[in-house]
């Protein structure tokens, strides 16, 4: 019943497990596992030493008529092989299990010593809890189980211990009787004992086990959060560079094309409007030194990894973002030599586009430069109108930026990227918005972005 029992509790613990953490074997121990190990042996059995000489003192070991020296060495044979308990876990349980039972026969009154019994203890824990083979370990603790399950039957019927019981019985009164007779009370009191001995073993070991393979996946776990931590913050640093490519095309598209504007006007009229000229040149020396400037401030931006991964970080050397009120601004830099661009703004709420945030700002003037820009490089349009008004949809509010021209798309123009139309649309999913791109049934282009306001 014992063996059944014990063999039951280990499987149940080992085979509950899924197929992954069946097949995960224990790290062995490292060099201060073991050296701990050996000072913890040496001074266990110093211990168990002075317990076995008090308890001589008391007359425990009187029936012993073994040497003294005797006694100590089998304590010490009992002992030492735990030094091997964490790097040969089941090695060393047959091993502790064959001289627990030859010891036992041999000097009986020595394995009735605390100490001979915590060292057998310890022999069945490190098993359990260091074993890397689990189907090994199953193995082997049937192996001990049976042949302690049998020795504890052969030392009841063919030694002298019950004869032993038999005779104490026989010399008291009636009130010294169990409630069962002596074999079965002896059979019932060894196998409680024995249970709680083997299974104390069995279920503290189990613990170790998984309290290592727990700790082990949370290792792996740290491990694995860190390293999504890691990609995270990568495609973080990606996304704000594409951000600053965006912000950096549509900075020099915008400056290149006014500069490009104004040199065809100043040379058509250089000769017979010099003044006007003159005003183009300065337009151009403008537009150049400001795009130096956007450009000289996204670089540096790029060149610091600080500034990258916290792009709300403003550096000394970086000026404020550019918002709603620069619109109009930007849209009057076209006059000269340009397109004629007529800018209005209609709030359906006064003060609706002072609620519009800064990064939501922020797009709706990129959107408003690559717009005009489309217009002057890919356009032959003379006039633009751009409005920037706010509305309602039913219970949702929102902003939009559109742009419409008269002209029509130019015939021999150098190829497009692409990149400022895709730029705006990008934007606009950004902002869970949308976009209207494309030419007008009546003629012209037009552009519209809308957003959503929160």
């Amino acid at each position: 019943m014992l063996h059944v029992n014990m063999v039951k509790i280990l499987k149940r613990l080992t085979f509950g497990l899924d197929s992954e953490e069946r097949r995960w074997e224990r790290p062995g121990p490292t060099g201060d596992h073991l050296r701990r190990d050996v000072i913890g042996v040496v001074i266990f059995f110093l211990v168990s030493a002075l317990a076995l000489e008090l308890s001589r003192g008391v007359g425990a070991m009187a029936e012993e008529r073994s040497p003294v020296w005797l006694q100590h060495a089998v304590l010490a044979l009992m002992i030492f092989p735990l030094v091997f308990r964490r790097r040969f876990p089941v090695l060393v349980m047959l091993v502790m299990s064959s001289l627990f039972i030859i010891l036992s026969l041999w000097i009986p009154a020595l394995s009735l010593q605390l100490s001979y019994q915590v060292a057998y203890f310890a022999s069945l824990y490190s098993a359990v809890a260091w074993a890397k083979d689990r189907r090994v370990l199953w193995l082997g603790t049937t192996v001990v189980v049976v042949a302690m399950t049998l020795w504890l039957i052969l030392s009841l019927t063919v030694a002298n211990t019950y004869d032993g019981l038999l005779e104490r019985v026989s010399e008291g009164d009636e009130t010294w009787r169990g409630i069962f007779d002596p074999l079965t009370s002896a059979a019932l009191y060894y196998f409680m004992v024995n249970f709680a001995y083997f299974g104390g073993a069995i279920l503290a070991g189990m613990s170790s086990w998984r309290n290592a393979l727990q700790r082990t996946q949370l290792a792996g776990q740290a491990t694995q959060i860190a390293r999504q931590s890691a990609e995270l913050a990568r495609r973080a640093v990606i996304e704000e560079r594409l951000r600053i490519a965006r912000e950096l095309h549509d900075v020099v598209a915008h400056h290149v094309s006014v500069i490009g504007v104004q040199a065809a006007a100043a040379r058509r009229v250089m000769d017979r409007k010099p003044e006007v000229a003159a005003e183009s040149l300065r337009t151009i020396e403008q537009a150049s030194r400001q795009a130096v400037t956007d450009m000289r401030n996204l670089l540096g931006v790029l060149r610091s990894e600080a500034s990258v991964q916290n792009p709300h970080n403003d550096d000394d050397g970086r000026h404020p973002e550019p918002g709603l009120a620069d619109i109009a601004a930007l849209a009057g830099n076209q006059q000269d030599g340009g397109p004629e661009v007529t800018f209005s703004r209609v709030e359906d709420v006064p003060g609706a586009l002072d609620e519009v945030s800064a990064p939501l700002a922020l797009s709706l003037y990129r959107t408003a430069q690559e717009s005009l820009t489309n217009v002057r490089r890919h356009s032959t349009a003379s006039a633009a109108v751009m409005t920037l008004r706010t509305g309602r949809a039913g219970e949702q509010r929102w902003v939009e930026l559109e742009t419409v021209d008269n002209g029509r798309p130019r015939q021999r123009v150098a190829a497009s990227s692409g990149y400022g139309l895709q730029g705006i649309r990008e934007r606009v999913a950004l902002h869970r918005g949308t976009a209207e791109i494309g030419p007008r049934s009546d003629g012209g282009w037009r552009v519209r972005a809308r957003f959503p306001l929160q």
